[in-house]
């Protein structure tokens, strides 16, 4: 296994003080898969002071010293070095009763999660490996270390970061683990929320339709808001697939983007609460984009979502129901009230959400590209579509005499005739509209 200079150099500094050594984890299992680590965890036999005393000549992280974690600073990369160690009973999923140290690696790995993750490597003692994690890998199996039950008990973002295990590395969980899975979903509502965030980002990054429906009861327990969308029949002759499928498809169909993919999570979960049944028997959801999005910000609120992406979701979400006139002019307009990034992502989500109905093909559709079309040339055409693309400014309309809110009534108002055409972006063409009286 490779190490890079300044791992390698954490390695050294332990074995020559006479200590044990070893690369553990997820860099050994990326090693395994031939992948590229991000970063590099090691343990150790040496105490936490006998840890900080090797390395006294460098930068120290030491906010994790009683729980047997110094993390070293070498070349400005941190390398966290952790004493082997066994643990108790974790009183309330997430923390350890008490943490013992202990002299042999196999114990220590015998505290982790899965058997992927449980596997070290030593360029002096060579690859540890107790609990078969290298032949689960080669099998594509999500394992947990002895009893899953227990693992998750311990710490129950096991089970959301299985998910995401499984669905990156193509791994399927094998009975017992998936058994535990579902059956202990509901410990993760002790977690706090900006660990189930961020893991959830992770995890809808990765995920394809396939994934979703596969992991429903573990996406559904930390969204509970979906759970309704499970086996709901829209009843409509444009939709083919239940609610969550649907969304699962949605998801699928936009890039691996965080804004849009939760917006496409999140889309259609109002429709539930929406749903009328007409005299035809065809089912509606009336309303449901407004129900959605206001779903949609308290779901993300309660996650501790960054505002801006909170904010942008609900924007879409709310949205994502009004088919747009097929003109420039009306295009124009809606790029300048939302602007041209929001405006893409709107296109992109009503596409997926077209081609998550299982009736339609978007490509075949003249709405997309007719739109797309046209917000190409107004983007070739480096048209005005704000007031600060306007050519005239507020200076300009006090030299003409206007004040206070005049000013930005008139400016709003010329912006608005350059949208429609009714006037060019031109200083002089805008000051002949106001001085003609036609603001």
């Amino acid at each position: 296994m490779y190490l890079p200079d300044y791992v390698r150099v954490c390695v050294d500094a332990l074995e020559e003080a006479g200590f044990q050594a070893w690369a553990v984890g997820g860099c050994v299992r990326d090693a395994i898969l031939g992948l590229t680590p991000n970063d590099y965890d090691l343990c150790t036999d040496a105490r936490p002071d006998q840890t900080e005393e090797v390395f006294a000549g460098y930068g120290l992280i030491l906010n994790g010293k009683k729980h047997g974690t110094v993390g070293v600073i070498v070349d400005k990369n941190v390398v966290e070095i952790t004493t082997f160690r066994t643990e108790g009973d974790y009183r309330d999923n997430r923390h350890p009763e008490w943490v013992e140290f202990v002299p042999d690696i196999k114990q220590d790995l015998a505290r982790r999660d899965y058997t992927v993750n449980a596997m070290a490597w030593s360029p002096k003692r060579g690859f540890a490996d107790p609990f078969g994690g290298r032949e689960d890998l080669s099998n594509h199996v999500l394992r947990a270390v002895g009893d899953p039950e227990k693992r998750f008990r311990e710490d129950s973002l096991r089970i959301l970061r299985g998910a995401r295990f499984a669905v990156k590395y193509r791994l399927e969980p094998e009975a017992a683990t998936e058994k535990a899975m579902t059956a202990l979903a509901p410990l993760m509502d002790n977690l706090a929320r900006e660990r189930v965030w961020d893991e959830l980002c992770k995890l809808i990054l990765l995920a394809d339709a396939s994934d979703l429906l596969r992991f429903a009861p573990v996406v559904t327990q930390v969204i509970p808001e979906l759970r309704p969308l499970m086996g709901f029949d829209q009843k409509n002759k444009h939709h083919i697939y239940d609610i969550y499928t649907h969304t699962a498809r949605v998801v699928q169909g936009v890039p691996r983007e965080l804004t849009l993919r939760w917006a496409a999570l999140l889309h259609d979960i109002g429709k539930p609460a929406s749903f009328t049944l007409g005299d035809d028997g065809q089912g509606h959801f009336y309303g449901h984009a407004a129900v959605s999005a206001e779903m949609a910000d308290g779901v993300l609120r309660r996650l501790k979502a960054p505002t801006a992406l909170r904010e942008r979701v609900v924007l879409l979400i709310e949205k994502h129901m009004v088919w747009l006139e097929v003109s420039k002019s009306a295009i124009r307009r809606w790029i300048s009230r939302l602007g041209p990034e929001a405006m893409d992502q709107l296109m992109t989500l009503q596409s997926a959400d077209t081609g998550g109905k299982g009736t339609e093909d978007p490509a075949e559709n003249p709405y997309f590209s007719g739109i797309r079309a046209i917000m190409d040339q107004i983007e070739a055409e480096n048209a005005c579509l704000t007031l600060k693309d306007l050519a005239v400014n507020g200076h300009d309309l006090m030299a003409l005499g206007l004040k206070g809110r005049e000013i930005g009534n008139a400016l709003n108002r010329l912006l608005s005739l350059v949208l429609e055409d009714a006037v060019p972006n031109e200083k002089a063409a805008l000051l002949a509209a106001l001085q003609e009286d036609t603001i």
